[in-house]
């Protein structure tokens, strides 16, 4: 009987970052590599399917449970396919109190979605997150590096539309 081949692999740049990434810690250390190579998963895939976690515990030579349990620990990992573009919306205190309630409301009624949900024409999707650290210039979104501070409905909208360009 022959075995099948594994559907997931990176691609043959994105390999070659991961061991890039794998070869700056000593022999037998190669679990510190594991969020590293996470992204680099993502980067490639767009989020971490069970699958994807299982070829990246492969790499390391560590058991597919390390894995998920750090891939579902950390909320900057997705889970399930997603859209070109996460929002992710602080739902602490500090933005509450800076009128986030009311912004938040806003994008979910102007994109149509819920948190969790992806807007049919796969552009945009709402991730609740705790405290992104700007607590001063709230209410706050991130969207992958980029922080959008001191949101207004107005604002939402300039963003929204030239992120749909």
């Amino acid at each position: 009987m022959t075995e099948t081949p594994n559907p997931v692999a990176f691609t043959p740049e994105r390999l070659a970052k991961v061991k890039e990434v794998i070869a700056r810690y000593p022999e037998g250390r190669q679990k510190s590599a594991l969020l590293p190579v996470l992204h680099i998963a993502q980067e490639q895939w767009g989020w971490v399917s069970s699958e994807v976690m299982d070829h990246v515990a492969e790499i390391l030579s560590i058991e597919p449970v390390e894995v998920y349990e750090v891939a579902t620990f950390y909320t900057m990992y997705h889970l399930d396919p997603v859209g070109k573009h996460v929002i992710e919306y602080c739902r602490t205190g500090p933005c509450c109190l800076m009128g986030g309630e009311e912004i938040y409301d806003y994008l979910k009624q102007k994109l149509g979605i819920q948190a969790g949900q992806t807007t049919a024409d796969g552009l945009f999707t709402i991730k609740e997150v705790e405290c992104l650290a700007a607590c001063g210039w709230g209410p706050v979104f991130q969207i992958r590096e980029k922080f959008y501070m001191n949101l207004t409905r107005e604002r939402v909208d300039e963003i929204i539309e030239e992120l749909s360009k």
